[in-house]
């Protein structure tokens, strides 16, 4: 348990918070601000790119692009899955400065999306090599 001084006095963080902060690299001080906003706007984005990946992969191209052009899935996955993933974890960071009250909630959802980019990623991968 970790103690820091908030808005409302003194603030209790769990060992797993700690631990999360310490990996995204998130100072231990009072949020400002508009940083719940900044977290939202920041998880609009993210899941904005991660759902447009998924129309891309899932409508656009099995249907549209194999009867224009083939093999070029991989070509523009693989980058927009990485800048998916990056915006995830800043999406994460930024609910993490925050300290949202659904940091935890979000986090899971989070993961579990980079789980299935990660996953696409791959198959990506594994198709151009």
């Amino acid at each position: 348990m970790s103690t820091i001084a908030g808005s409302t006095g003194l603030t209790q963080r769990s060992g797993a918070d700690v631990a999360m902060r310490r990996l995204l690299r998130v100072p231990d001080v009072r949020p400002t601000k508009g940083a719940d906003e900044a977290a939202q706007r920041l998880f609009s984005t993210s899941i904005l790119i991660s759902a447009t990946r998924c129309l891309l992969f899932y409508v656009i191209f099995p249907f549209v692009l194999p009867a224009l052009v083939g093999g070029v899935e991989p070509i523009i996955g693989i980058p927009l899955g990485l800048v998916a993933l990056v915006f995830d974890v800043m999406g994460i960071r930024r609910f993490f400065v925050a300290d949202h009250r659904w940091r935890w909630s979000i986090t899971a959802l989070y993961f579990a999306i980079m789980v299935l980019v990660i996953i696409l990623l791959v198959i990506d991968v594994t198709h151009v090599v």
